[in-house]
This record gives structure tokens, sequence and C-alpha cells, in this order.
């Protein structure tokens, strides 16, 4: 799980893939990180207020859970962003698609 500010400020300098739902953010950890992956969520106030961000959450969270484990790549560090009315409001089965259809757009980046 990602914490702190300094591995979110270096996943949003790597690679992005864009989803209707959220936004995805992706990077190789160096050699010297310890292997595994690692992901964090955010939601900003412009996703609506504290109920509309911890749901938005909620529900990235469980994406995360069902499709990183696998297909997330090991020594990647992914970092998920809610988007306003949106992330909540679609159908969990299309949020999982899109982290499929994202995850694969990343990976394939050479």
């Amino acid at each position: 799980m990602l914490t702190k500010r300094a591995d979110f400020v270096r996943a949003s300098q790597a690679l992005r893939a864009p989803a209707p739902g959220f936004t995805l953010q992706a990077r190789v950890r160096s050699d010297g990180e310890a292997k595994g992956v690692r992901v964090g969520f955010t939601c900003s106030k412009k996703v609506g207020n504290a109920v509309a961000r911890n749901r938005a959450k909620r529900r990235l969270r469980e994406v995360a859970r069902a499709v990183l484990l696998a297909e997330g790549q090991d020594g990647w560090d992914y970092v998920l962003i809610g988007r306003p009315k949106v992330t909540a409001a679609l159908p969990f089965q299309q949020l999982l698609d899109d982290l499929s259809r994202a995850l694969s757009r990343v990976h394939r980046t050479p």
C-alpha cells in the first residue's frame, strides 16, 4: 500500500492511463526497492464531499483487489485517482474492465 507522499509524486511523474471512471498512474520501482505490487488511492475534493470521496475510494479499493492480484506486475506501483461523479456512479463491472484495459496499456508501453 502506498502511504508516503513521495511515492505518490514518483507515480505521478510516470505512466498514465486514463479510463472513464478513474485515472491510473503506474511506475516500475527501482531495483533497490522491495518487490511486490503496491497500490495507492486518491480522490480530491473535486470528487465531492467526504461521503462521496470515501465511497469512490472504497470502490477503487475493491476494483484493485479484484484485478491487480491477477494482472498487476511484480515491482510496480499503481495509483488510482477517482473522478468527480463518475467513479461512484459507474457499474462495478465497467470499473473492473476499465482497470484491466488500463493495465494492459501501461504494461505494453516500452
